[in-house]
């Protein structure tokens, strides 16, 4: 499936389907059932730092850092809808953010070798081309900018439950490989009367086009949060899987 039509797809779900999203997913959370920024700290002081987020989506996580005293903030996302929610809620908080419609993937119209961080809280995994989305973001920071993303751990996509005998039988209940683990060609997902299309990339994928963009990794979290790992009311099917594998990955690094 050719790009362009991939991109049109999803700006068309995002376009129809913001509001639905407002405010999911977004700082101090990294994911769902994942570890926050408020224990991670990845970010640490942001006082006076120039902020660019990729798929900022409804503005939460630009709020976030204003809240942190952020020098300035930039928002970029695919969906007009997003970014008019986007930029009423900021205003509501009394701040404003530079913000730009466009696909991660295209030359943003933002300033080169600027900004302190690039961070995406579950967007990256919506590019259809990672290297040269990366590479470009690599020339946005400063040398020794951060950049700061999470998104679905792929095992997540592989490994479902599948029950041997009755549905209703947790014992009998059993996480398998319904797709495998390398298969990075892209599959629609169908959600909300529509679908959005996505490839599911591997952990060495994006560890590789980060070195090749001339970042290094300082971390790469796959930690679930405690409460989720403890739980012992909460026998929902994600809270189950979460127990036995990652459901997010979270990666920092910095620009040489």
């Amino acid at each position: 499936m050719e790009n362009n039509k991939i991109i049109e797809n999803n700006k068309s779900y995002w376009n129809e389907n913001a509001d639905y999203w407002f405010g999911t997913t977004a700082l101090p959370k990294y994911g769902v059932k994942f570890v926050t920024e408020d224990e991670l700290h990845l970010f640490g002081d942001v006082s006076g730092k120039k902020m660019l987020e990729i798929c900022c989506g409804s503005g939460h996580s630009l709020k976030y850092h204003a809240d942190r005293n952020a020098g300035e903030l930039w928002g970029v996302d695919l969906s007009e809808k997003q970014l008019d929610n986007a930029r009423e809620y900021l205003a509501q908080n009394g701040y404003t953010a530079n913000l730009i419609c466009s696909p991660m993937e295209a030359e943003l119209d933002v300033p080169k070798e600027y900004f302190d961080f690039v961070y995406s809280i579950y967007g990256i995994g919506w590019t259809t081309d990672l290297q040269g989305t990366l590479d470009k973001f690599a020339s946005y920071l400063k040398k020794d900018g951060i950049f700061i993303f999470s998104w679905h751990h792929p095992l997540h996509y592989c490994v479902a439950w599948s029950c041997e005998e009755r549905k209703d039988v947790i014992e009998d209940e059993k996480l398998v490989f319904h797709r495998s683990y390398f298969d990075e060609s892209y599959f629609t997902m169908p959600v909300h009367d529509s679908e959005i299309i996505l490839c599911n990339r591997k952990i060495s994928t994006y560890v590789n086009a980060l070195a090749k963009a001339g970042f290094v990794i300082e971390q790469m979290i796959e930690q679930n949060d405690r409460e989720t790992m403890e739980s012992t009311e909460d026998t929902s099917d994600k809270t189950r899987k979460a127990k036995m594998l990652p459901i997010s990955v979270c990666f920092k690094a910095r620009k040489l």
